[in-house]
């Protein structure tokens, strides 16, 4: 199950190019992100180009700032399989997932992270995906699947995701976007050494 709130940008005020004072689910920090329908067209991608094969009706956009900055606190689950006993015995793993892409030849970018943190809030554990390149993208407006997989590590109970989408060149738009983002948890199974030849 995604752990995140609305990392689809499919709830709340949107559909056009216009920047929004806030988004569902989401802190926004800096700037003013917009949610962009994939039908909008005037360059910005469409359900034409790559991007997520099952994709929603709208995507992230860093609107028209320089930065543009989003954050979401998630709290990981106190019991069961993914619990707080078996983050501690190293027996969770978490993936995380995001759609990263920018406008045809420019270098507008975004970057998505999960920091982990302990109770007290101290940071334990990092995870960044992004920025894609305009290389990586071919030189056209897409976007491009990034994902990391990694232990959660012990004593982490909540993550602090941040997606930023930064401006490069000269003009308005901030044009790096993002779809798809998750943040996954999973059991994983224990190790067994005993009669293990080397």
């Amino acid at each position: 199950m995604n752990l995140l709130v609305n990392g689809d940008a499919e709830r709340g005020p949107g559909g056009d190019a216009e920047p929004v004072p806030s988004v569902d689910g989401w802190t926004v920090r800096q700037g003013a992100p917009a949610l962009i329908a994939y039908a909008h067209g005037n360059g910005y991608p469409t359900a034409g180009d790559p991007g997520p094969a099952r994709r929603g009706s709208r995507f992230f956009s860093g609107g028209n700032s320089p930065r543009t900055a989003l954050t979401q606190d998630v709290p990981l689950p106190a019991t069961g399989a993914t619990g707080r006993a078996a983050v501690d015995a190293g027996r969770v793993r978490y993936a995380v997932s995001a759609w990263l892409g920018g406008y045809a030849t420019q270098e507008d970018g975004a970057r998505f992270s999960v920091e982990f943190r302990d109770g007290r809030g101290t940071p334990v554990a990092l995870s960044v995906l992004g920025p894609v390149t305009a290389a990586e993208r071919g030189g056209r407006t897409a976007l491009v699947e990034r994902t990391a997989e990694a232990a959660v590590p012990p004593g982490a109970r909540s993550a602090r995701v941040l997606l930023v989408f930064t401006r490069t060149g000269s003009g308005t738009s901030n044009d790096g976007y993002a779809d798809a983002l998750s943040l996954t948890l999973r059991a994983a199974a224990p190790l067994h050494t005993e009669g293990v030849r080397p």
